[in-house]
């Protein structure tokens, strides 16, 4: 188990912060506690809803209502004592995310405390360019990466050059081996098979003082892990597992059968012995713009909910 002194970060900004509303749309009231918590700040897969280039029907109204986008895929973790914030992946949604966590609370500001990063794939962590000297100029933001992700951050441009400007301190991670962030939170990697072109893929288990959250937004097939998936939604609270593809023929002309996600459906047929309760912790995320579960009306949707799962949703708040 690793220890994490965690030092204050100081951006060089034109303007000075200034605290927002508090809101975003979706966003779910605060707990009504000094409890930490965790906030979905974005469930779409790396290229986001709508995708670039997609002049398809499945993004049309995405592209004609701004209020049916969403962002890339990404938790944040929040001590309210603190007023301190952990991100898990940076995202091309970067900005926008850390200006809501920024601006949960409406009383004062949550400062960005640290990063933690599942791979190296664009939607997880290229959000990072925005602590460069061209935006922020952000000094020693903790970066915590596996060995793999870490290396090529320090070996490849323009990453490399956060490292080398300070812009972001590496913190190493090692499956299985819990960082203490403080004596209310810590957060364990747990390594899972996934394309690891350039990195190994992580998801992360987070915990607080009484619940305990799995995030794993990108994974093969479950059958592929070293792990027993049912198992493990049973020793957690809430469980935000990728949901990229609804299903086979979701993307016309094309077999997705080797596509290396677990199908929605294929994971509610596993999951479907659980307990009632059991499968209330599971919630999708990691949505494809094909996907149909995007739409609130959508027969997809309405089977994924009638099964007794979640779709998480951008605000949603969950207590620790």
């Amino acid at each position: 188990m690793q220890k994490i002194f965690l030092f204050p970060i100081l951006f060089l900004l034109s303007c000075q912060p200034k605290v927002g509303d508090g809101s975003f749309a979706g966003q779910e009231k605060l707990p009504p506690s000094d409890s930490p918590y965790m906030v979905v700040l974005g469930i779409a897969q790396d290229a986001g809803y709508p995708q670039a280039g997609c002049l398809k029907s499945c993004c049309q109204l995405a592209w004609k209502d701004k209020h049916e986008r969403r962002m890339v895929s990404c938790l944040a973790l929040v001590d309210p004592t603190t007023n301190e914030g952990w991100l898990f992946d940076a995202t091309p949604d970067f900005k926008e995310q850390l200006h809501r966590l920024e601006n949960l609370n409406p009383d004062a500001p949550t400062q960005l405390a640290g990063i933690f990063l599942t791979h190296a794939h664009i939607g997880h962590y290229t959000g990072l360019m925005h602590l460069g000297r061209e935006v922020m100029g952000a000094k020693n933001v903790p970066v915590f990466a596996m060995p793999r992700m870490r290396a090529f951050l320090e070996n490849n441009g323009p990453w490399s050059q956060l490292v080398s400007l300070h812009n972001i301190k590496l913190f190493p991670l090692q499956a299985d081996s819990s960082i203490v962030l403080n004596n209310k939170i810590k957060v364990t990697p747990v390594k899972v098979p996934h394309r690891d072109e350039f990195s190994e893929t992580v998801g992360f288990q987070i915990e607080g003082p009484q619940k305990k959250v799995l995030f794993i937004p990108d994974i093969d097939k479950w059958n592929l892990w070293d792990r027993r998936i049912v198992e493990v939604v049973k020793a957690v609270d809430y469980a935000f597992l990728d949901g990229s593809f609804f299903q086979n023929g979701e993307i016309p002309g094309r077999d997705m059968s080797e596509i290396p996600h677990p199908f929605v459906v294929e994971s509610m047929e596993l999951f479907k012995n659980l307990s009632n309760a059991d499968k209330a912790k599971i919630h999708f995320i990691h949505f494809n713009h094909t996907n149909p579960v995007l739409h609130k009306d959508s027969e997809a949707r309405r089977r994924v909910v009638e099964a007794g799962f979640n779709i998480a949703e951008e605000g949603q708040l969950v207590p620790l």
